[in-house]
Order: structure tokens, then sequence, then C-alpha cells
């Protein structure tokens, strides 16, 4: 009986120990939330897509990729020199934000399966090194649409 009250005990402890661990590992999470975000009407068959992800946690995470109905093609691009280029990842310091906008970094709509218009809304969701995805249903705007200039 003793060896079988020792075994519990030790049971008892690991799985408190493990409970414990799981609650401090949760505020290590990046706290990610998204605003802003829209795509203009698309004039051919690809369209930009532009949004802010801002980031209140203490851990750095990473935009890996985009999925969407709209295409089975969507991309993420950086802008260098006024050039574009397909990249793997974005990076979303701790306790900043990644801003994708137009003349800047974007997500890239390839093939679109259908063009959308002003007023529609696509639903996008966003992947993460660390996060959980991240659903957002994006409003389609205006062709020129720029909140820059606003």
């Amino acid at each position: 009986m003793n060896r079988r009250t020792t075994a519990l005990t030790a049971a008892v402890a690991l799985a408190a120990s493990l409970a414990l661990t799981g609650c401090s590992s949760s505020d290590d999470k990046p706290h990610l939330e998204v605003s802003g975000a829209f795509i203009p009407q698309p004039v051919m068959d690809m369209a930009g897509g532009f949004l802010t992800i801002k980031n209140d946690g203490d851990t750095a995470d990473k935009l890996t990729s985009v999925t969407s109905p709209l295409s089975d093609d969507v991309t993420i691009h950086e802008t260098k020199d006024q050039k574009m280029r397909e990249v793997t990842s974005f990076d979303i310091p701790a306790n900043g934000e990644l801003k994708l906008e137009r003349g800047g970094n974007h997500i890239m709509f390839m093939e679109l399966k259908s063009k959308p218009k002003q007023g529609d809304k696509v639903s996008i969701e966003l992947h993460f090194e660390k996060a959980d995805p991240i659903k957002v249903d994006v409003p389609v705007e205006a062709p020129n649409h720029n909140p820059q200039q606003h």
C-alpha cells in the first residue's frame, strides 16, 4: 500500500505541475488582432490584400501563410526598391505590429475563382508560426481605395 500511495502522490504532483506549466505557457503566446483589412475590387484575375496585425503579447510571431476560397494560389509578398517578391513569412514583433499596405508588403491572390465586387466580403484565414489561425471576412473596396490617402 505504501508503494501505491507513493505512486499516486507522484502522479498527482506530476499532473499538477503539467497543469501549472500549461497555464503559464499560454501567457507566452502572441496576442494578435487584425484591423483595417480590405481588398481593392480586382480589375484582372488577381487581387491584393491589405491589413494590420497588432501583437499585444510579449512573444513575437510570424505570418506564415494565407488561405482563401477566393484562390488556391495565395502568397505573401514584400516590396523593396519598388520590386515585389514572394516571401515565406513576415515577422510580427512582440508588442508591435505588421502592416500590409499598398506600395508595401501585401497578400497576393492569383488566378481568382471569381471577381468580388465592391461591397462584397472575402473570407481569408491567416496562419502563424505560434498563434492559432485567424479567420477574417475582408471587405472589397473600390479599385483605387487607399486608406493612407484619407
